[in-house]
């Protein structure tokens, strides 16, 4: 430790920290530079979730009511007949051409996108993509992808966070933290769960639980869940019906569901990446894919 009588030089304190093991975890003024640029990026992840929801909701009622109406539509216990399968493959088409001649970015499920910015590509993702990818998403949900908007907004939310980033010429390590705030947020805002998206974000995105990342996050799906409210309203994501307390052979049942579904999980996700591999041996360009 240091005596009152010596002269503490900031190298000598960073020198400190780094011995005592307690670096990676301090924090400077810095952060609430971050903190800053935070706030935009919720309230621009929130108007970015909004307009993804109005835009799959009017992409359903044109492609499968042939009308122009944003209100959100359910398509179970529908019958469209051989429409219903000429929707699927025009979206498909469409998407194809907008990934070859827009940005081959837009492709995948998302998080990976999100792990490959951060993991090689030094957290810079391309303007187009903030673009591009809630418009394709968009799309394909609403011409019957059997796809969820989870992905499309951790992407467009950490582009707009990896933009702001650049707009501000920061490192790349603060670069990265802008863009987990961003798909934070967006999480945030499309579901309304502000504490899952950070945990989801540090658990995929971050990699650490430290303060000058962890702050910034918390920071952001706070305010796109403030933001969420005039916007999408707030409502819990899923309800559960009050009833009292489960029997112990219930609980041992949902124990059973509970570890019959992770291994269930594991088989679906073996079968994506099969069925991933098989596409990639087509004599086709990968842009005929989708359709």
């Amino acid at each position: 430790m240091y005596s009152r009588t010596e002269s503490v030089t900031p190298a000598a304190l960073t020198e400190h920290r780094a011995r005592s093991g307690l670096s990676d975890f301090s924090t400077d003024r810095r952060v609430l530079f971050l903190c800053a640029l935070t706030v935009p990026i919720g309230v621009f992840a929130a108007l970015v979730a909004k307009a993804l929801l109005w835009l799959i909701a009017v992409f359903t009622n044109a492609a499968f009511f042939l009308r122009w109406s944003a209100e959100p539509v359910v398509l179970t216990g529908q019958y469209f007949g051989g429409w219903g399968v000429v929707v699927p493959v025009i979206g498909g088409l469409l998407i194809g051409l907008m990934a070859r001649f827009g940005s081959e970015k837009i492709r995948g499920h998302g998080i990976p996108e999100a792990l490959e910015a951060i993991l090689l590509g030094r957290s810079l993702v391309n303007p187009r993509i903030a673009f591009l990818k809630p418009v394709s998403s968009a799309l394909s949900i609403g011409t019957g992808g059997p796809f969820g908007a989870e992905g499309p907004i951790i992407v467009t939310g950490g582009a707009l966070g990896s933009l702001f980033a650049q707009l501000f010429h920061l490192t790349s390590a603060e670069r990265k933290t802008l863009l987990v705030t961003g798909a934070a947020a967006g999480m945030t805002a499309i579901f309304g769960t502000p504490v899952a998206a950070v945990l989801l974000a540090v658990e995929l995105l971050l990699f650490e639980w430290k303060p000058r990342s962890l702050i910034p996050v918390s920071l952001a799906a706070l305010v796109a869940y403030g933001v969420r409210g005039p916007l999408l309203g707030i409502a819990p994501l899923l309800t559960v019906t009050p009833h009292a307390q489960l029997a112990p052979r219930l609980l041992a049942v949902a124990l059973g569901v509970g570890v019959v579904t992770g291994f269930i999980s594991g088989l679906l996700t073996r079968l994506v990446y099969l069925c991933e591999y098989g596409f990639a041996r087509l004599p086709l360009h990968w842009m005929w894919w989708p359709a």
